[in-house]
């Protein structure tokens, strides 16, 4: 299972940046993300092990300036955990295949779910959809 794999694993996998937001729970500054503003139709891929995790059906502007999703890709692939962290009370994301830190859930979003998974683009990795799309 990925969750066993350890740090030096992890280290020779990663950019520096990309072990830091992953692995350290780290967060990239808003609006500096490859995807913050990236609406292309694809799959948002875990960045350390693959796991399909949002779809871009999935994807809004929330306006935070990092990439925000109303729903995970299919159920349980998320993992929940409290945070605590910087003296605020939080919901922390991680994949629930290998432990990757993701970001934070809100009870904010605009759509039924109510949901804003806000995610460093350094955790994840866009697939697009090579198919064209019906309009």
């Amino acid at each position: 299972m990925a969750k066993e794999k350890d740090d030096n694993y992890w280290r020779e996998r990663l950019t520096a940046e990309e072990f830091r937001v992953c692995r350290e729970a780290g967060t990239e500054r808003p609006f500096t993300g490859e995807y913050w503003d990236t609406f292309e139709d694809g799959k948002y891929l875990c960045r350390c092990c693959q796991e399909v995790l949002f779809h871009s059906s999935s994807k809004f502007d929330a306006g935070c300036g990092w990439p925000s999703f109303d729903a995970e890709a299919s159920a349980g692939v998320v993992e929940e955990r409290a945070d605590h962290s910087l003296g605020m009370r939080r919901v922390e994301i991680l994949c629930a295949n290998c432990g990757s830190h993701l970001g934070h859930v809100f009870p904010d979003g605009p759509t039924d779910t109510g949901l804003r998974y806000c995610v460093n683009s350094l955790s994840v990795k866009l697939d697009p959809d090579t198919e064209p799309q019906d309009d």
